[in-house]
């Protein structure tokens, strides 16, 4: 299953589990968006074109991490006037994982690792047993001395 979707501005082949690249979103780290403009969706064999978009069906994404994209120089130059000009650009990129393309209705279900599990508590020692500990040592020490 893989769909067309609409990311700021730009058109990308998406499937479940897939990182992509796309220019900075708003969104911050960690958080999980929705896209509904899905120009096409395909699942097993079956093919629906959107006009111009598919109803009802959206592409959960969760954002990874934003950065850089590596740096483009740009020179311009004018032969024998000694004109030469330099300049640098550097993208700001916003990595993403696709979560999902959901239907219409469909609800995205929390993943395993998201959800906190339950930490096991040693069991400490009885009242008790702490103080014969301490007496134990002290009668140790007296019969030293």
């Amino acid at each position: 299953m893989y769909a067309i979707v609409d990311i700021a501005g730009q058109q990308f082949k998406v499937k479940k589990d897939q990182k992509v690249y796309v220019h900075r979103l708003e969104a911050e780290e960690g958080a999980k968006v929705e896209f509904d403009k899905v120009l096409l969706v395909e699942n097993e064999g079956k093919i629906d074109i959107g006009v111009p978009t598919v109803d009802g069906v959206r592409v959960a994404v969760k954002v990874l991490t934003h950065l850089k994209g590596d740096k483009v120089i740009v020179f311009k130059k004018k032969r024998r006037k000694g004109y030469q000009k330099s300049n640098g650009h550097r993208q700001a990129l916003t990595q993403i994982l696709v979560q999902g393309i959901l239907a219409k209705g469909e609800i995205l279900k929390e993943t395993a690792e998201a959800a906190p599990k339950p930490k096991k508590v040693k069991a400490e020692a009885s009242a008790e047993e702490k103080p014969k500990k301490a007496k134990a040592k002290k009668a140790a020490k007296e019969t030293e001395e």
